[in-house]
């Protein structure tokens, strides 16, 4: 995708930062943590990014908190101190911790809104999971939320409220009401977009402060000149 993402730097991600935690719009191009690639992830880049700014003289705390899929951009909470994990993760468990998504995809779902439920099993092999209408063998149960936003002549915007955090929980749901998220080939979108990213965008998080316990409430779009999100971003709510 050439959208010049390479001109941002960490100091241009950050979307809120304390003593505590630090949220990051995440690139396309980025991951959250270490995986086979050897791409440097965020969780490092953050650490190298507050060891040079702060000038501290030690080993810089990032703990991470959540993920994203390597192609899908947007809001990433990241602790840095080791109770302000503790807590998350105990966010994290106990469900409080509200995300919401941005898809477009190139079929009119079959609803403007509508609650899906299916039972996820994944394919470790193939990095892929599979969504059954009812529960199977292994499977988790996997629930979403999703409303219509806008439309053009060839794509459609839906936010995604998601309620549980299975593996690509809302690329696979999608797909399985026939709704495969724009540029992703593993799910059965029909061709990829430049540069592998796909049309899925975390977009809003909710959430009590994990120390101050004061409420938390964030929003953010792609950064990116990518013309579909630049399109439908008159289309969103405040």
């Amino acid at each position: 995708m050439k959208t010049g993402q390479q001109q941002f730097t960490i100091a241009d991600q950050i979307v809120y930062e304390d003593n505590h935690i630090i949220v990051i719009n995440k690139l396309s191009s980025q991951i959250v943590q270490g995986d086979k690639t050897g791409d440097a992830p965020l969780s490092e880049l953050i650490k190298i990014f507050l060891k040079e700014r702060d000038h501290k003289p030690g080993n810089v705390f990032c703990g991470v908190i959540h993920r994203i899929d390597r192609p899908v951009s947007g809001l990433v909470i990241f602790a840095k101190t080791s109770k302000a994990l503790s807590r998350f993760n105990e966010m994290l468990r106990e469900k409080t911790l509200q995300k919401k998504y941005l898809a477009v995809v190139k079929n009119k779902p079959p609803k403007l809104k509508d609650k899906l439920i299916h039972y996820l099993t994944k394919n470790e092999k193939a990095n892929m999971s599979k969504a059954h209408p009812q529960p199977v063998n292994n499977a988790l149960r996997a629930e979403l939320d999703y409303e219509l936003l806008a439309s053009s002549d060839n794509y459609h915007l839906l936010k995604i409220d998601l309620h549980t955090g299975r593996h690509h929980q809302i690329r696979c749901q999608l797909a399985a009401i026939g709704c495969a998220i724009k540029g992703d080939l593993k799910y059965g979108f029909n061709r990829s977009n430049e540069g592998g990213f796909i049309h899925l965008h975390s977009y809003e998080l909710q959430f009590i402060h994990p120390i101050k316990q004061e409420p938390i409430h964030l929003k953010a779009m792609p950064l990116s000149n990518d013309p579909i999100w630049l399109y439908f971003k008159s289309s969103l709510p405040e």
